[in-house]
């Protein structure tokens, strides 16, 4: 058994390293993709993940599917095409840390993933099925993902979404925010970033949007993250704020990302289903999140920059 299934796209992601001593950009190679970035950050915390997606038969899909196993994810359903390249993405960083992106994804291996290439059987296998909307932007994937979450949903197991709303991927904003919203009711966790959940709903306001998102869509757990405000997390019974632990922010690429495998890790140790939890451990839950979200902040990269189990611990620790 799994503790989490994980659909989605694996890349690399060229990060910014400095300048060259002709004054040009540096950028190292670094494994990424957010629901990779996700299933690493969980295994690294103990729990049991597997992987399904595919990547280019080519040095960079080759090096992701050994980034995987070493990092404690089961990547044998990982596909490695022959006819479709691995996705390529540059990072840009502010002088925040604060990051953006652009893609060399048309005709990607990640979106060229088609249903009838993985077996849903493996659904039977895992407590949560995890995904997010990049794999719905364009190609077979779109498909591909929808299949999936029907699956998930006919056989009982618990969705965990991540919009992670890329714009620059999609033809349009209102061909993104279709897919999003059908995909919602699907959910029985929800994490969206405070500008996402503004997006969908339409209000600038946090706790208006999580009204919004609850009624609409009735997820067991919603999470919302808010940057340097820390994260906002809602049940049928509860409500809970935890602030950022105050970390001096490097590169925000896998921060959403990791703070999700921190959640469904912290989760899992419960041995609980979410509308189990006491309000005691979902604030736990919660609080082990952001630590985790804020050490991968902390350091440049993604999946290079995932903290290790005692070094969440050590941060807890701190009053």
């Amino acid at each position: 058994m799994y503790d989490i299934a994980v659909l989605g796209e694996l890349l690399i992601d060229f990060t910014p390293v400095g300048l060259s001593p002709n004054g040009n950009p540096i950028f190292e190679r670094n494994p990424g993709g957010g629901p990779a970035n996700m299933a690493c950050a969980a295994a690294k915390l103990g729990a049991h993940t597997a992987f399904l997606g595919k990547v280019g038969d080519d040095p960079f899909g080759r090096a992701l599917k050994e980034t995987l196993e070493k990092n404690g994810v089961d990547a044998g359903r990982l596909l490695l095409s022959r006819e479709h390249p691995t996705t390529l993405a540059f990072v840009h960083l502010d002088e925040k840390g604060d990051r953006s992106f652009s893609f060399y994804r048309r005709g990607g291996a990640d979106t060229m993933l088609s249903p009838g290439e993985i077996d849903p059987a493996v659904l039977d296998e895992c407590r949560y099925f995890f995904c997010s909307s990049v794999m719905m932007a364009e190609g077979p994937s779109r498909e591909t993902s929808f299949f999936l979450l029907e699956e998930a949903k006919r056989r009982g197991r618990t969705v965990v979404f991540d919009p992670n709303l890329r714009p620059n991927l999609w033809a349009s904003a209102e061909e993104m925010k279709e897919q999003v919203l059908r995909a919602l009711p699907y959910a029985g966790i929800l994490k969206v970033s405070e500008e996402e959940a503004f997006f969908l709903t339409g209000t600038k306001n946090v706790e208006a949007a999580a009204d919004a998102l609850l009624s609409r869509y009735a997820p067991a757990l919603l999470c919302i993250t808010l940057g340097a405000e820390g994260s906002f997390a809602c049940t049928r019974k509860y409500r809970l704020r935890h602030p950022a632990f105050p970390v001096r922010a490097a590169d925000t690429t896998a921060a959403g990302d990791s703070f999700t495998g921190g959640l469904l890790a912290a989760i899992l140790e419960t041995g609980k289903e979410v509308p189990e939890l006491s309000e005691e451990e979902l604030s736990r839950a919660l609080r082990a999140a952001n630590a985790v979200g804020a050490l991968t902040a902390s350091r440049k990269g993604s999946i290079s920059a995932l903290p290790a189990r005692e070094e969440v611990a050590e941060l807890l620790a701190q009053k």
